[in-house]
């Protein structure tokens, strides 16, 4: 069986961020991608996906996002493009096409095992596998009776599949309101939501949100542990969603109450004819490798951890979890900070071994 250091499972911003913070202390990571390509779940988002963050504020740590102009919000191939030369950029060994199956323990530490037989033995292991691979389907009232389409936004590509159709997209956060604006422009579209959708300003003073919160230290506080759950964050805005709700399209309603076979049941009474439902309803850390280990995971699949390290399992880590230590944890700008830690942390941790 191989012998390594730290495993480092997924390839990602979270897992491109873990290995830089370890090599820095001297550690030797594995980097294991499920996918055959590096950028962990970015290439596979939605076609017209741009952050909601600045270049200037969307760069792991070592290399700054390229560009003359900072201030411009990057597309995904751009993100994709990045994450790819950074991965190229680290002396870290990245093994692509290398599902992990399972994480177990060892009297020495943890034995992984990669899909088609392959084993390792790591002295640690950091969970960086972010979420995309496990998207968050609420129970709907007669979503389960509905015959027409439903699809889960990580399914969403573009606009063109659904040109003329009549599509009710269900969230309120940043995701629904720009696939639900985005789709408006070929389609009758109704975003569909439990609560008013809320806005909050993408530039203030002349500033972008972004720059205040850097400068007001924001960014990096450690909310988290204040907090008795992860609050819902509003949609940031230069002020053209705003509009479009304002003018209809897409028009805005409460979720609907019901559905039988192609039509749905408004809270008012009213029913129509759908032909899709895209749920926009977020993601939960996709984490099945460690289902059989002991202590790392709750009854509902999340990680019991504090700030990133493991509560019951010594030696095994957490990046890139939503909140994970503050509000920026799970995005480019943020996930090197949680990083640094957690790989001081496993430092101290293998040393005292």
């Amino acid at each position: 069986m191989e012998h390594i250091d730290v495993a480092v499972i997924g390839g990602g911003q979270s897992g491109l961020a873990t290995a830089h913070a370890l090599l820095r202390r001297g550690l030797r990571p594995v980097v294991l991608e499920a996918s055959g390509r590096m950028g962990g779940s970015w290439p596979r988002y939605y076609d017209s996906l741009m952050l909601f963050s600045p270049a200037r504020y969307s760069s792991l740590p070592g290399m700054p996002f390229p560009g003359a102009d900072g201030d411009r919000y990057p597309h995904r191939d751009e993100v994709v493009a990045y994450l790819t030369a950074y991965a190229n950029h680290l002396d870290a060994e990245i093994r692509t096409g290398s599902r992990v199956s399972a994480v177990r323990r060892t009297g020495g530490g943890f034995e992984v095992e990669v899909e088609g037989g392959g084993r390792l033995s790591a002295q640690a292991v950091v969970a960086a596998s972010g979420s995309f691979g496990r998207p968050h389907r609420p129970v709907l009232p007669g979503l389960e009776e509905f015959t027409g389409q439903v699809l889960h936004a990580a399914d969403y590509r573009s606009p063109a599949p659904f040109a003329d159709r009549r599509v009710v997209i269900v969230g309120a956060g940043n995701s629904a309101v720009q696939i639900a604006a985005e789709l408006a422009q070929a389609a009758e579209v109704t975003l569909a939501t439990r609560v008013p959708v809320k806005f909050a300003a993408q530039r203030v003073l002349g500033r972008d949100v972004h720059w205040w919160l850097a400068c007001t230290g924001m960014d990096a506080a450690p909310l988290r542990r204040f907090l008795s759950r992860p609050p819902v964050q509003p949609v940031l805005d230069d002020g053209r969603y705003r509009a479009a709700l304002a003018a209809g399209r897409p028009e805005c309603r409460p979720l609907f109450a019901g559905a039988e076979g192609a039509k749905i049941t408004w809270q008012d009474g009213k029913r129509e004819e759908v032909d899709a439902i895209v749920l926009a309803t977020g993601y939960r850390p996709d984490l099945p490798y460690l289902a059989g280990l002991d202590g790392a995971l709750g009854a509902d699949g999340t990680p019991r951890h504090r700030q990133g390290l493991a509560t019951n399992v010594p030696g095994l880590a957490f990046v890139g979890l939503e909140w994970q230590r503050s509000l920026s944890s799970n995005s480019l700008r943020g996930v090197g900070r949680d990083a640094d830690r957690v790989a001081r942390r496993l430092a101290t941790h293998l040393a005292r071994r």
